[in-house]
């Protein structure tokens, strides 16, 4: 056989490698936005859409700061929440001032005398510029225990002497405004977090177990859920605080409030849980799960409850400033938290009269806070629910 009838000896082709997938989207180096779009996971694709809602992303810092100052409510406020200064009973919030008189900068308040008005019988209070007091941070105030844990008299600002420093005013028995709303935001905020957290779970568990399985158990669940809503609200909060004994424990009385709210709160979640369980039940890779031996309970937490996720953190979200306005109403009409306990319906029970609206407008502070964090929990709540849908442009 001459050399050129010979036959070639044939090269090995070399297998593919398996190629990482952002390498495969990679363009001159760096990878395209288009593709990391459409190669995204889902949760990705969630946080990339949800930061591009600037008022949501802002609404959740200021969420984050508030819960925080709730958290450490001992040190951001300079006094504690009974502390009382005798002789500025119901006076207006002190004017924060920072160019000083004689040169310099930075915020003080002036002394502050209590004068009696020959004409209206009233009080006023005049500051005193010849007396400055400045305002300090991180100085030592009055003791308390952080957290029931340890001693310490440290706080964030204050000032020294005998001059309170009443930012939002004072009450009408001379007990700082601020320091005492941001003590009862642990109690209104944490209310939320709490109740929707007990009612998510409960919402989630009953929905799912009504939506999957049908039958005679969804039926019993229906008719327990229509006979929840069927009770009207403010009778049923009268004849519970009626039951309750007007004695019993502060912690004992949170924990009861917010478990009542939690179960009247779970039925309108557990109706959207079980009308999406039963629509995706009979999806393909539900049915795929049955035939490879999958449990009731797996099929359940890891194929349907994940398919709308999303949904259920958007629920989530909406149905914490629901909570807080629950527990700010019942405490307000004295259905709720009681005195000494402090939250912001209680607070507000110093505002629901005519002359304190008139004339002690500071009293009302409590209530913007209470219409500031519904806002900020309905903004973010906003972002997520376009965030829910993240292919969408």
């Amino acid at each position: 056989m001459t050399e050129s009838t010979k036959t070639p000896a044939t090269t090995p082709v070399a297998k593919p490698e398996a190629v990482n997938l952002e390498d495969a989207v990679l363009v001159g180096g760096k990878v395209s936005a288009e593709e990391r779009f459409y190669y995204a996971s889902q949760w990705e694709l969630i946080r990339w859409r949800f930061s591009r809602h600037k008022l949501a992303v802002f609404s959740l810092v200021v969420l984050v700061i508030i819960y925080i100052l709730a958290t450490f409510a001992e040190f951001f406020s300079p006094y504690t929440v009974d502390t009382r200064f005798d002789g500025f009973q119901q006076a207006s919030p002190s004017k924060v001032h920072w160019i000083k008189p004689g040169g310099g900068f930075g915020p003080y308040v002036f002394a502050v005398k209590r004068e009696l008005d020959p004409k209206t019988f009233r009080f006023h209070f005049k500051e005193d510029t010849s007396q400055i007091y400045p305002i300090k941070f991180f100085v030592r105030g009055e003791r308390y225990k952080f957290w029931g844990l340890f001693y310490t008299d440290w706080h964030l600002f204050g000032i020294d002497g005998k001059q309170p420093l009443l930012l939002f005013g004072a009450d009408k028995i001379g007990r700082d405004v601020l320091s005492r709303t941001l003590h009862g935001a642990r109690i209104s905020l944490s209310i939320g977090l709490v109740g929707v957290m007990i009612s998510f779970i409960l919402g989630v568990i009953l929905g799912g177990i009504s939506g999957y399985f049908g039958g005679v158990v969804d039926d019993v669940i229906q008719r327990i859920i229509d006979f929840l809503l069927a009770i009207p609200g403010l009778p049923l909060w009268m004849t519970l605080a009626a039951a309750l004994p007007r004695d019993m424990p502060t912690l004992q009385l949170y924990f009861t409030i917010t478990i009542l709210l939690s179960i009247l709160g779970w039925t309108g979640l557990a109706r959207v849980v079980r009308g999406k369980l039963l629509q995706l039940r009979e999806e393909d890779y539900v049915l795929a799960a049955k035939g490879a031996g999958a449990s009731d309970w797996r099929i359940i937490t890891r194929h349907l409850l994940p398919g709308f996720t999303s949904h259920l953190i958007v629920s989530l979200t909406f149905n914490v400033p629901g909570m807080i306005l629950s527990e700010t109403s019942l405490s307000f009409l004295g259905l709720g938290i009681q005195p000494p306990a402090v939250s912001w319906g209680t607070l507000l029970q110093d505002a629901q009269n005519l002359v304190a609206v008139a004339q002690q407008t500071w009293l009302m502070i409590p209530g913007l806070w209470v219409i500031g964090t519904v806002l900020l929990f309905n903004f973010v709540g906003d972002g997520l629910r376009d965030a829910a849908d993240p292919y969408s442009r």
